[in-house]
């Protein structure tokens, strides 16, 4: 797993020189790494194939989050002394790799940022729960460890328990088993089309989203910090008071499944050009 602790540890971010391009592998080359199950969408094929196009390039902390994506030379973990020599290696983190292999498929920087960015992503088309296992994956979606609020590993699935990921310092990019147990947060299949919903910014830490629009139900999903959600309508239900604010609006998020007080979505208490929840 990505350098594991520390605050900077959670990022998972990627970088390169500007003009750089990652090393080119072929899937042939690549030590088994492929699609291995039916299903999954040719933008999800692609960005496998690009994945596995990297197997043997180093794993570098804070690679692959350069202006464009692919690989770049890394930075010093200061809380994995195996990182010393990763701003001599060229190569990617575990955020930095997803970057490249979905802007491979899709031709869109659309997964820029870390791996806390990437399994809040806008462009999610279904989120799976740890409770839902394997049965439900296909090649393409994107594994993820950690807690709600702290996530600060990702990987892609490739099918039959697998995956290839960036690991962490002082390895290469590889395919591994599927690490089910521990920290498994559960796993985000990627939207690769526009996204049709209006957007929004929310705003604050940790703020947690509901399976109700009430304070009191139960919770689903935290946002570590601002994050762009789809909102598909709104309703007037609990009054909730918040950093000073005091509002009774939710917002209901298809992504999540789960409603968040609009005191914490950048906007007007109602939100302009979301409709009402019927």
């Amino acid at each position: 797993m990505a350098a594991a602790v520390g605050a900077l540890a959670l990022l998972c971010w990627p970088m390169v020189s500007a003009g750089q391009a990652a090393p080119v592998r072929t899937v042939a080359a690549a030590g088994g790494c492929d699609v291995l199950a039916p299903g999954a969408s040719a933008t999800a094929v692609a960005a496998v194939q690009a994945a596995c196009g990297q197997i043997g390039v180093w794993y570098t902390w804070g690679g692959g989050h350069g202006s464009t994506p692919g690989a770049t030379y890394g930075q010093i973990d200061p809380t994995d002394p195996d990182s010393d020599d990763d701003p001599n290696r060229l190569g990617f983190d575990c955020s930095g790799l997803v970057r490249y292999a979905y802007a491979q498929a899709t031709g869109q920087d659309m997964l820029n940022g870390t791996a806390a960015t990437q399994y809040y992503t806008a462009h999610a088309a279904q989120r799976f729960t740890p409770a839902q296992g394997a049965a439900p994956l296909l090649p393409g979606d994107l594994l993820t460890w950690g807690t709600p609020s702290t996530v600060h590993h990702v990987a892609i699935y490739l099918g039959a328990g697998k995956m290839v990921e960036a690991r962490e310092s002082g390895t290469h990019i590889m395919v591994s088993d599927v690490r089910w147990a521990g920290d498994y947060l559960g796993a985000v299949r990627v939207n690769g089309g526009p996204v049709t919903e209006p957007t929004f910014q929310t705003w604050g830490t940790a703020v947690w989203t509901h399976s109700a629009a009430s304070t009191t139900s139960p919770r689903v999903y935290a946002f570590p910090g601002p994050t762009t959600v789809r909102i598909s309508c709104q309703k007037h239900a609990e009054t909730v008071t918040a950093e000073g604010w005091t509002n009774d609006a939710w917002s209901y998020l298809p992504d999540y499944r789960a409603w968040v007080t609009n005191i914490y979505i950048q906007g007007p208490a109602w939100l302009n050009g979301v409709p009402a929840c019927v």
